[in-house]
């Protein structure tokens, strides 16, 4: 017979928990410190928006607004707070951070929880080669703040002292799993048939009806993230231009995105973009992923035409999100994000 875990506010359990939350509470207070001292403004944005995101994968939750005169209209909890940056970047802010409370449903495993922060910061007129120097320094003051130099997770350490290794997604398929990928990709469309082939070759597992992006992220998840952020942090870069998400492209190379993710321990903590600002190729990437949405889930969330609207005037910029909770379990060494919630959402 087991016994049924004690509540999280039990006096006991949240004596064991208090120390971690109090690394949570140092680390952003520090950060706060970290964006002032670079001239960055803190700034708020509102949960309830038109539009929740419009990734395909993403799982948002869904309410009303009742008007005062009655009329409803329906309204999502943001999944980050991104467009609202943007629009506030189109207004004429500079530099900009935010640790915003987002919502993602179908989400609960040791790194993911339906409701967590976000911290999300932005620099206008400057590349995302300024948000990979801000990652080694923001890791750097976390490892300080914490009191220790290295960071844990499942057996794997990482001394987020050292400055991150950089290295191309394409890169990574070739190390870590033998595959040349930027022979599958191109400007229009990937070849499907040639990474299949060359992913069943190397022993992974493929499905006959595989995309794509399927077999892609198989071999991402089992054969490259396991390496990541092991030793020393990892910014992961130049990400195929279809898994570009709301990244430019590279204008070197535009088969791949000005995107990248940091990975510490084989946790991913961040996702960076170098800003696309061509409304009409954005509208084209969220009706494609919609389409896409509602082919798997048989759902689709609306456009936010206001996003649009200020994406055609925003300036240039790079902007970042931040997994606050799991940056605040990796300092801490807790085992899961919700040890370091102050108040975990009831399962």
């Amino acid at each position: 017979m087991s016994v049924a875990a004690s509540p999280w506010w039990s006096p006991a359990r949240h004596a064991d928990r208090r120390p971690l939350l109090l690394v949570r509470q140092r680390l952003k207070g520090a950060l706060r410190g970290f964006f002032a001292a670079r001239d960055f403004i803190e700034v708020e944005t509102p949960i309830l928006q038109v539009s929740p995101g419009n990734e395909t994968h993403l799982k948002a939750f869904a309410t009303e607004l009742e008007r005062p005169d009655g009329e409803r209209a329906p309204r999502y909890l943001h999944t980050s707070p991104e467009f609202t940056a943007k629009k506030l970047l189109a207004a004429g802010e500079a530099r900009l951070f935010t640790f915003a409370r987002v919502f993602r449903n179908g989400e609960r495993t040791a790194l993911h929880h339906p409701e967590f922060t976000m911290l999300e910061w932005y620099r206008a007129r400057e590349t995302y080669e300024a948000l990979m120097a801000d990652c080694a320094a923001l890791l750097a003051l976390a490892a300080e703040t914490a009191g220790t130099d290295a960071f844990q997770y499942g057996g794997k350490a990482c001394d987020v002292t050292h400055e991150p290794e950089r290295l191309t997604v394409a890169e990574a398929f070739d190390r870590f799993a033998g595959i040349d990928l930027m022979a599958t990709v191109d400007v229009e469309a990937n070849d499907r048939d040639a990474l299949w082939h060359a992913v069943r070759d190397s022993g992974i597992r493929v499905a006959a009806d595989d995309t794509w992006a399927d077999v892609f992220t198989r071999v991402m998840v089992e054969k490259i993230e396991p390496h990541l952020g092991v030793g020393r942090p990892t910014i992961l870069c130049e990400y195929p231009i279809s898994e570009a998400a709301l990244a430019q492209p590279k204008p070197s190379d535009p088969r791949v995105a000005e995107r990248f993710e940091l990975y510490v321990s084989a946790v991913e903590l961040a996702n960076a973009f170098g800003e696309l600002t061509d409304a009409g190729e954005q509208r084209r990437r969220f009706v494609q992923w919609m389409d896409e949405k509602e082919r798997l889930y048989g759902e689709r969330y609306p456009i936010d035409e206001d996003f649009l609207a200020a994406l055609a005037q925003m300036p240039e910029a790079s902007g970042i999100a931040l997994g606050f909770d799991r940056l605040a379990m990796l300092a801490s060494g807790a085992r899961r994000v919700e040890d370091v919630l102050w108040a975990p959402v009831a399962p």
